[in-house]
C-alpha cells in the first residue's frame, strides 16, 4: 500500500508492509542517491512484518519530483518531519531509520520527532578518503536505542573507524555503502542481507 504525504519541501511517498499484529513501526528512508528499492530497504521489507515490525519505506519529496540530486540536509529534515505524523499514526512506537543520508536524517531528528529508535544503515560517518570530516556527532547524538549496520568494506566509514559509543553495530563482512559483496567473499549476497535482517529483527525484539 502507498500513501502521499504532502510536506513543506513537497509531496513524499510512503510504501507500507504491514505486519499482521505489529507492535512497532520501522521506518526508513533511501539514500542520497538511491530510492527505497536499494537491496537492503526491499530486505527489511519482506522479512521484519513475519516478526511484528510493520516497515514504511519512505521516500523523500526530490525523489518523488523525479529529481537526481538530494537537495540540502535541512530540506531532507523538512520532508521526514512532514511525514512523521503518518508514520506515528497507527499508534505504535516508531524506530527511525534510513540509509546514508537517510541515517543521518533519522539521527538529526529522533530526539525531537520522539522516535523509539534509530536504525542507521550504512551511516556515511565521512566522505570517501576524508575522515577528518567525521559526522560522528549526529550518530552519538540521536539521544535514543540506535543501531548501526555497516558493510565492512564500506568507503564511508569501516567498522573499526566508528568512534565509542552507546549504540550497537552489526558489520556485513566484505559489503560495501550498498552492501554489496564481492564475488571472491566467503559469504554471498543472500548471506549478507540475511546477517542484516537478522540483526534488525534481534534488536527491534530487545526494544519491546
Amino acid at each position: 500500500m502507498t500513501e502521499i504525504i504532502d510536506t513543506d519541501a513537497g509531496a513524499a511517498r510512503i510504501t507500507w508492509h504491514k505486519a499482521r499484529r505489529a507492535r512497532l513501526v520501522l521506518a526508513v528512508s533511501h539514500g542520497a542517491g538511491g530510492g527505497i528499492e536499494a537491496r537492503d530497504l526491499q530486505a527489511l521489507a519482506a522479512v521484519l512484518p513475519a516478526h511484528g515490525v510493520t516497515v514504511a519505506r519512505v521516500e523523500q519529496p526530490w525523489r518523488v519530483a523525479g529529481k537526481k540530486m538530494a537537495p540540502a540536509p535541512k530540506t531532507l529534515d523538512v520532508g521526514w518531519r512532514g511525514v512523521w505524523p503518518a508514520l506515528a499514526e497507527p499508534g505504535l512506537p516508531v524506530i527511525s531509520g534510513g540509509r546514508s543520508a537517510g541515517a543521518r536524517v533519522a539521527c538529526r531528528t529522533a530526539a525531537e520527532l520522539g522516535a523509539h529508535a534509530v536504525l542507521a544503515l550504512a551511516f556515511p560517518l565521512h566522505p570517501p578518503g576524508k575522515p577528518e570530516k567525521s559526522r560522528a556527532e549526529e550518530l552519538l547524538g540521536a539521544g535514543v536505542p540506535t543501531l548501526v549496520v555497516q558493510g565492512g568494506n564500506d568507503p564511508w566509514g569501516r567498522p573499526a573507524e566508528f568512534p565509542e559509543g552507546s549504540y550497537e553495530l552489526v558489520e556485513v563482512p566484505y559489503g560495501d555503502h550498498g552492501f554489496a559483496v564481492p564475488k571472491r567473499a566467503d559469504i554471498g549476497q543472500e548471506e549478507a542481507l540475511a546477517i542484516i535482517t537478522d540483526g534488525v529483527a534481534r534488536w527491534a525484539g530487545s526494544l519491546v
